[in-house]
């Protein structure tokens, strides 16, 4: 991955992750291998699901930083326009941002009809939405139950209906879906995102073994214990009920992981750059935690 500027920029910047999450945890900064990996995506056309903020936005900001024109959406036009301007400024690309509501299939359609207009096809395509709340099972209601399987699976169903085709055009193509470390290690308290992350990893290994033989690429990764807004609304709901503060909370998780630290928005963001590019030809199907070794299966 080839411009040691992104990390340079974004371990120079102090973030809520290494400021307040990771404040007890040494994370050393580091830069790319000076020594040149070609990803392969230059002028590459990406977009990236749900990228105002966290994940999505690292996401966005990493395929720039590989030269890909990039297509942002998310449901609050504030920060998805304050995201693009940023990614604009600092990178030669272009941008396109859309407010954008992923559970209706009419939306998400009318999205990546104007990504094909303005940039003529789509290469990549990396799905993401908000996490459901964090419930247990009696306390989730149905229409809960509902907005999870609409925002966290269907989503992703909408999406990879609409990019497949335009792929298969190419004979080339990458679906990257965003999930949690719940695919693999259910979590107290997230039952929804429990449950219905693990439809995604079927889709996932179906859209595989389907449209491998015209070029498509299809992965799903996992964080873990990621230092987002997300992240705080979930120690907020640990440290109700358990009576312990969310630092408390916080020192708990970064414990739990042989690596004693919190990741990154931007530790996700490049192992889905991987994914995507030309150095992971022949990876598809798979489930790629990064989780900071915090799973513990084999």
């Amino acid at each position: 991955m080839h411009s040691s500027g992104y990390r340079r920029e974004k371990s120079a910047t102090k973030s809520f992750s290494a400021e307040t999450l990771n404040a007890s945890h040494s994370i050393r900064a580091t830069d790319y291998n000076p020594q040149i990996m070609d990803t392969g995506l230059k002028n590459r056309v990406a977009i990236v699901a749900a990228s105002s903020q966290g994940i999505g936005k690292a996401t966005a900001e990493a395929f720039a930083a590989e030269g890909c024109n990039v297509a942002m959406c998310a449901r609050n036009a504030e920060t998805l326009t304050r995201a693009a301007d940023d990614i604009r400024q600092r990178y030669a690309v272009q941008v396109l941002a859309e407010v954008v509501d992923v559970t209706k299939a009419a939306a998400v359609h009318d999205f990546v009809e104007k990504v094909v207009t303005r940039f003529g096809g789509v290469d990549i395509c990396v799905t993401n939405a908000g996490g459901p709340p964090a419930k247990g099972f009696l306390a989730a209601t149905y229409e809960e139950w509902q907005r999870a399987v609409e925002l966290n699976f269907l989503s992703t169903v909408y999406f990879a209906h609409e990019v497949i085709p335009h792929m298969q055009k190419k004979h080339w193509g990458r679906i990257v879906t965003i999930t949690s470390i719940t695919t693999k290690q259910p979590v107290q308290d997230l039952v929804l995102s429990n449950a219905v992350r693990a439809a995604v990893v079927g889709l996932v290994k179906s859209l595989a073994n389907e449209f491998g033989k015209d070029g498509i690429l299809v992965n799903n990764v996992g964080p873990g214990y990621t230092a987002t807004d997300r992240l705080k609304d979930l120690a907020a709901s640990r440290s109700q009920s358990s009576g312990k503060t969310q630092q408390e909370v916080f020192d708990g998780w970064a414990a739990d992981a042989p690596l004693k630290r919190l990741g990154e928005p931007r530790e996700v963001a490049e192992t889905i750059v991987w994914l995507a590019s030309e150095r992971a030809s022949y990876i598809t199907g798979q489930t790629i935690l990064v989780d900071g070794g915090i799973y513990k299966g084999l």
